[in-house]
């Protein structure tokens, strides 16, 4: 089983998390995108022993902290998928953009692809790549916790932003409907920013993406 704590990060409020195995108290920290001492007194309060960082998506607010984080931990870094390379890449370019400090560019050590697992502890995470925001978001979803960590795929009430580079509207749909919500009204998940709500409850309501927002009142 997973457990996990949030920890919003940055001037974005950015829900990073710290997740451990309940077992082996094993721990990731999922998308550090800055500040690495609020997330570290985080970790020493929870008494985990971080083994992986794992990545979302290559934007500033889930990535910036990273390579800082990774040094700092001596941890590897897990994610995204490769497509999102070129914002990885492009890291310091977009801490001047926003005029956030520190952000610093980092080359995974595993890039991963749908169907991939990870493992925290003896707790195993599925990777799903859901484009749309970006060409290279991955959601990681632990089946026996009930818990999904989206990105900015999905959030209560909305959806991730398109506009972006290689950014697209119906793909991210897709990858609500067709790789999210199939999981089970009842799976919990925890978006980039915001509160944490269920895929049945956004499903059912969200004016984006749900069931009837899309006239499918009988899906």
């Amino acid at each position: 089983m997973i457990d996990y704590r949030i920890v919003p990060v940055t001037p974005f409020q950015q829900n990073c998390s710290v997740i451990w195995c309940s077992e082996t108290r094993k721990a990731a920290v999922v998308d550090p995108g800055g500040d690495i001492d609020r997330i570290t007194a985080l970790i020493a309060e929870l008494g985990v022993s971080v083994e992986r960082i794992l990545i979302t998506h290559g934007h500033l607010d889930h990535a910036g902290g990273t390579a800082r984080l990774a040094e700092k931990l001596g941890v590897p870094i897990d994610g995204p998928h490769m497509d999102d390379r070129f914002w990885i890449d492009g890291m310091e370019e977009q801490s001047r953009m926003f005029g956030v400090a520190g952000a610093q560019t980092f080359t995974p050590d595993r890039w991963l692809v749908d169907g991939d697992t990870v493992s925290v502890g003896k707790a195993t995470l599925q990777v799903i790549h859901a484009p749309g925001h970006t060409p290279g978001h991955v959601v990681f979803y632990q089946a026996e916790s009930k818990i999904a960590f989206v990105g900015d795929v999905l959030f209560a009430g909305s959806i991730g932003r398109t506009d972006f580079p290689r950014g697209d509207h119906a793909t991210l749909i897709s990858s609500i409907r067709d790789k999210l919500f199939p999981l089970g009204d009842d799976v919990s998940f925890v978006p980039g920013h915001g509160p944490v709500s269920t895929f049945g409850e956004e499903r059912r309501g969200n004016p984006f993406v749900g069931d009837f927002a899309l006239g499918r009142h009988g899906a």
